[in-house]
Parts: structure tokens; C-alpha cells; sequence
């Protein structure tokens, strides 16, 4: 194969951001090219070992952990050509294309987008990840109307088991099939819905992907609130559905710990379009300049570990202190800015994500009611304390097979705890049990406990998904822990 040669590095230990998860892989290597990843994942084969891709490292759970072959996302980051030859021809209404490579982060994306005048219809909260790690993981936003990450997606291109590229669309994707294969005879075009569904969001399970196709939006103004609340209020503003339909975008923090007036104490965040003459008069254009700076003081991350460790009774305090200091009248910027929430992505932190649905049967808000009475049965039995607020995000369904989304519109509940809370890893298992009683799904990049007779039980399409898992992971070489602990390795599924 021609190219430079491949170089590796030997016995490196690797974390993720966190610390919380690491491994020792037999190499690592940053491939810069798909002809490279596909002579990694043939040389994996022949050695009778693993690859997987990591991403920024964001991740709080085993899904990156490499025992293998890791790859590393730094030399796959560049905005690629369309390839207009091998596209069908456009309609007008279809919403405009870009194709980047996979390990291109979010921040990249949005200044690629922001330059040609687009961008995202939504994204999360951080725009540290990189594309393949948010589509793979079904990574989200807020928004009744919006997706998770992964309905942006048009086109795969991924290298598949014995070194195969594949390049997986649903039936009506854009790629033209007879120009697809005079181009590429030696690759795979799937148009299949089903095969699109499963490939979508694989959880790094299904191969390394090299490059996708995402539709975009048109570049526009949003306007942030957040306003104090109490949960009595808003639960009747989220019940009749009045704070998703007037609002793009909604989410909420909350305290599990009720006041003296025994409420629980919210802060509600709203996004909102706002034309581009609203945005020239509004100079509001940054968030509490104040919190943003002690965010990203590291002593400021020791001190809350330190009080939080030290004297645990004070953390509904501190969650009450952090919530007040979050207030904003407005804020107004550019969308990817407003959508990023900022600063206080850089405080160390650990967090279970449990998307619960949003239906006639309330299970969302009964999840409110479910997690007050687990923090408190461990406060009072433990001295175990919720030491951050916990987030509430809404999210439209989606249809591919494995997403937490999937089949229903979702409530996904962010169970975010400071790093040394002393019992915060088994109040967060707590949660998240007592939440599987509502059909709580866990998000597969945070931390969960989840085991195969869970994820059959719980995903519907799971046996779909594993149909086009198999075939594309027929070597196994894309195992690792977190499929072993699901049960969805090549042996496993078999």
C-alpha cells in the first residue's frame, strides 16, 4: 500500500479527561488517512488483536477503552470535498451538505460552518468532541424539535472488518450508486435504511469511521435565559407542554434537595432565533464574566472537591450557590456559542445521563420525584450527597436502532457529581436503577452499568442492530471492554 509508512507508539497508558478510565493498549497510532486505517485494521486482523478509535477522551465510560490498537483522532480532522460527481442531483429543498473527516471536533466544525455562512441546527453543550465520538455515542442537545447529534448525519464512510470501506446511506442518501462504483470498485456503497439505523450510532463497534456527510442549517442569532424557579412551577409548565412548545430550546438544573418552603429549587434555561437586527442592538454578549474566569481557575475545582469532601451537609448549599450564580437576563450571540454552555465545561466532573420518555404516562416527571427520594434515602442513610445540580434536556425521537432516542421523544437527565464526591459513583448507580423502572436509558459515553439482557430489554431494534454488527465486525477486531460488558462483541453475538 503506498503512502508514508505507518509509525506507532509502544505501551503508552492512556485517560480520559476525567481520569476515570484508562488503559494500556499494545500501540497507538494517528493514522491520517482511510488507505492508513484500513492497513491498521489489516495488520490488527493478522495479529489477532483489537482496534478502536478514541475520541477527545470526553468520554466518562469504558466505550473508547483500547486493549488492542488505538487510534487517535489527530490526524483525521480536515474539511473534505463533496465529491459533486458521485452526488445525485440536488433538490431545492434539501438542506446544504459538508463532508468532514471524523476526528474533526465540534469548535473545528462550527468555525468551518460559521466561514461559509451555516450552521448547526443543534449540538450539545461542549464542543470539545470530536464528530465521530458525538454521532457514535448519540450525543445531544435540548429541544422537543431537535434530534441527537446523529440525525445530522447523511453519509458514513467507514473501514469495516478485513480492511472493507463501506459507505452506508439510507435509501434515499445522496450518493449516486453507478458513480459511487466507477469511482471506488473496490469499496462498498450501502443505500439501506436498516443498515444506515444500526451504523448510525455504533458505539465505535461497527469499524473506524474515516469521514461523514452532515446536513446543515443557515448561520443564525439565539437569545439565552435563565431564570430561578421552583420545580412545582415548572413541572406544570413542562406537564401541559407549554415550556417545550414556545421555547427552541429548554433545560433545566435542579437540586434534588428541597428548600425550607419544601420545593425544589430549578434554573431555567431558554434559547430562542432572534433576527440579526435584535443581535446588533443587544450587547449582551457573553455570559457572567466573573463565573466564566473562577470556572476555569483550577483552585476553584479543589475547593468545591475540598468543601464537598469535607463537610458534605453543605452541598445542597453549594448547589443552591451555583444555580444563583448562573442567572443571566440575556445573553446573545452567534447559535454555537450560545449552545456551548462555556466555562463551566472545564470543572472536573463525572456524570451518569439517563434518558427517561416523554409521553402520557409522565415517566419524565415522575423521574423528578424518583431522584429526590433516592438522594434523599442516601443522605440520610450515608451522609452520600448530590454535589452538583442535575440537568434535564429534552430531546425529539430518532430512529436508529441503538440511540437512547430511539422510537420516543426523551427527557435525558444528567446525574453530574464534582470528581471526589465521597459515594457519588453508587448514588449515581442508584439513580440509574431506580430509572430503569421508567425505561431509563443509559447514554453510552457516560458512566453506566448496563449488561446485555438490559440492552435487549431496553432497545427493541437491538437484534437489527446486531445483524449488520456482525457482518461488519465479522473478525471481531472491533471488540473491546465495553462490548464484552454488553455482550455485543463478535462472540458474543454470535
Amino acid at each position: 500500500m503506498k503512502g508514508r509508512r505507518l509509525t506507532f507508539s509502544l505501551r503508552r497508558d492512556w485517560r480520559n479527561d476525567a481520569g476515570n478510565q484508562g488503559i494500556d493498549p499494545l500501540r497507538e497510532y494517528e493514522p491520517e488517512s482511510l488507505e492508513e486505517i484500513q492497513e491498521i485494521v489489516q495488520e490488527a486482523e493478522d495479529a489477532d488483536t483489537t482496534v478502536r478509535a478514541v475520541g477527545s477522551g470526553h468520554s466518562w465510560s469504558d466505550v473508547a477503552l483500547a486493549p488492542g490498537f488505538l487510534l487517535r483522532p489527530g490526524g483525521l480532522t480536515r474539511a473534505l470535498e463533496l465529491e459533486d460527481e458521485l452526488m445525485l442531483p440536488s433538490r431545492k429543498d434539501d438542506p446544504p451538505l459538508v463532508r468532514v473527516e471524523s476526528g474533526m471536533r465540534i469548535r473545528e466544525l462550527n468555525e468551518l460552518l460559521d466561514g461559509m455562512s451555516l450552521a448547526l441546527p443543534n449540538m450539545g453543550g461542549y464542543d470539545g468532541q470530536t464528530i465521530a465520538g458525538v454521532i457514535s455515542t448519540s450525543t445531544h442537545g435540548s429541544g422537543k424539535e431537535f434530534g441527537p447529534f446523529s440525525d445530522l448525519v447523511r453519509s458514513i464512510d467507514l473501514v469495516a472488518a478485513e480492511g472493507t470501506v463501506h459507505r452506508i446511506e439510507r435509501a434515499s442518501g445522496p450518493t449516486d450508486p453507478a458513480a459511487y462504483a466507477a469511482a471506488h470498485p473496490d469499496r462498498v456503497l450501502r443505500k439501506n435504511d436498516d443498515w444506515f439505523r444500526a451504523a448510525v450510532v455504533s458505539m465505535g463497534c461497527m469499524g473506524v469511521i474515516h469521514s461523514v456527510i452532515l446536513a446543515v442549517g443557515p448561520a443564525h442569532y439565539l437569545r439565552e435565559v435563565r431564570e430561578l424557579s421552583r420545580w412545582s412551577a415548572v413541572r406544570k409548565q413542562i406537564a401541559s407542554g407549554e415550556a417545550l412548545a414556545k421555547n427552541e430550546h429548554y433545560e433545566l438544573l435542579f437540586s434534588p434537595y428541597p428548600g425550607k418552603d419544601c420545593e425544589l429549587e430549578c434554573l431555567v434555561t431558554t434559547r430562542n432565533t432572534i433576527p440579526p437586527d435584535e443581535y446588533s442592538k443587544d450587547r449582551r454578549r457573553a455570559r457572567n464574566w466573573l463565573i466564566e474566569l473562577a470556572s476555569r481557575f483550577p483552585p476553584t475545582a479543589w475547593f468545591g472537591n475540598l468543601v464537598s469532601g469535607l463537610w458534605p451537609k453543605l452541598n445542597p448549599f453549594l448547589i443552591h450557590f451555583m444555580m444563583k450564580n448562573l442567572r443571566n437576563p440575556s445573553f446573545v450571540n452567534k447559535s454555537y456559542r450560545v449552545l456551548n454552555i462555556g466555562a463551566a465545561n472545564y470543572l472536573p466532573a463525572l456524570s451518569s445521563e439517563i434518558g427517561v420518555p416523554v409521553d402520557e404516562r409522565n415517566f419524565h416527571l415522575r423521574a423528578v420525584d424518583e431522584i429526590v427520594a433516592v438522594a434523599a434515602r442516601h443522605r440520610d442513610l450515608g451522609q452520600a450527597y448530590q454535589s452538583a445540580p442535575i440537568s434535564l434536556r429534552f430531546v425529539h425521537s430518532t430512529d436508529a436502532f441503538m440511540s437512547m432516542m430511539q422510537g420516543r421523544t426523551t427527557m435525558m437527565i444528567e446525574l453530574i457529581m464534582q470528581t471526589h464526591t465521597q459515594g457519588g459513583t453508587e448514588l449515581m448507580a442508584a439513580y440509574e436503577d431506580r430509572l430503569y423502572a421508567l425505561e431509563g436509558r443509559p447514554h453510552w459515553g457516560q458512566i453506566n452499568t448496563l449488561t446485555r439482557d438490559r440492552v435487549a430489554e431496553l432497545y427493541p431494534q437491538f437484534a437489527n442492530w446486531l445483524e449488520v454488527h456482525d457482518e461488519l465486525n465479522s473478525s471481531g477486531v472491533f471488540d473491546g471492554p465495553f462490548s464484552k460488558r454488553l455482550g455485543i462483541s463478535a462472540a458474543g453475538s454470535s
